[in-house]
């Protein structure tokens, strides 16, 4: 099964570009469907309301449910205060799998990593380039599951991507995702250095081809097991999920709560 682990969704309220205006999923369903990708993490586009837009991300998740997986989004400074119960409603009531951060809206806080450690659910956290902050993550929440997309930085700062590898190499707990990095080179080196273990495939989407981004998995051209990890087996893991629970509509059921 080829799961695509970040992919957006939904409309956003900014109107400044694609990124927060609008995320529709036709195009990317057609391209995902012709690609072989068979189910799909969304996150919310950029709002200045991610209660709202987890609400509303959670009736396109309940539309497909065995396609969809959602994951909720949350302003770090914005939402403080109201973490817990925000998130717990979105695990608990909507089923989702995860937690959604990005640096451009304000940077990670211990009352998002608590939520994460108590709902017992992995974070996608967008560092935006700020690599040194994994190492802060791994020592202080070594029992919650980072996910970084982009290698480190969408910007393509080869930097902050080669020093990501570092770190997933060093800490357990640190994953990245593929999403939008243009430097094969590194890709390659990332997998090799720190384990296929340690990448998860994503896309982008819908703003990126989802087939264009799963063609660089799939001319690493891995070991089958290998390929088989970064492409859904990775995600599964993180996400305390079996093949066959992955197919069912509820994630948080399947999880045990």
């Amino acid at each position: 099964m080829v799961i695509d682990c970040h992919c957006h969704a939904g409309q956003g309220d900014g109107l400044t570009g694609p990124w927060d205006t609008d995320a529709p999923l036709d195009a990317y369903l057609r391209r995902a469907t012709r690609a072989g990708i068979a189910r799909t993490v969304l996150l919310p586009a950029f709002h200045s309301d991610y209660a709202a837009a987890n609400l509303a991300l959670s009736r396109i998740v309940a539309s497909r449910p065995q396609r969809f997986i959602g994951f909720a989004m949350v302003h770090a400074v914005r939402d403080r205060g109201r973490m817990l119960p925000m998130l717990t409603t979105a695990i608990e009531r909507y089923s989702f799998a995860g937690i959604k951060v990005h640096r451009h809206d304000a940077a990670i806080t211990r009352e998002i990593c608590d939520a994460a450690r108590r709902l017992r659910v992995p974070v996608l956290y967008d560092l935006a380039g700020e690599v040194w902050v994994a190492e802060l993550l791994a020592e202080q929440y070594p029992d919650v599951t980072f996910i970084i997309p982009h290698l480190g930085s969408f910007a393509d700062d080869w930097r902050a991507q080669l020093a990501l590898i570092d770190h997933l190499v060093r800490h357990p707990n640190i994953h990245a995702d593929t999403a939008g990095v243009r430097r094969f080179d590194l890709l390659q080196q990332a997998v090799r250095r720190a384990g296929a273990h340690k990448i998860l495939f994503g896309s982008d989407g819908p703003w990126l081809h989802p087939g264009v981004e799963l063609a660089k998995i799939r001319l690493l051209r891995l070991a089958a097991a290998d390929e088989a990890l970064v492409l859904g087996g990775n995600l599964l893991r993180l996400l305390g999920l079996n093949a066959s629970a992955a197919a069912g509509p509820d994630a948080a059921a399947a999880r045990g709560r």
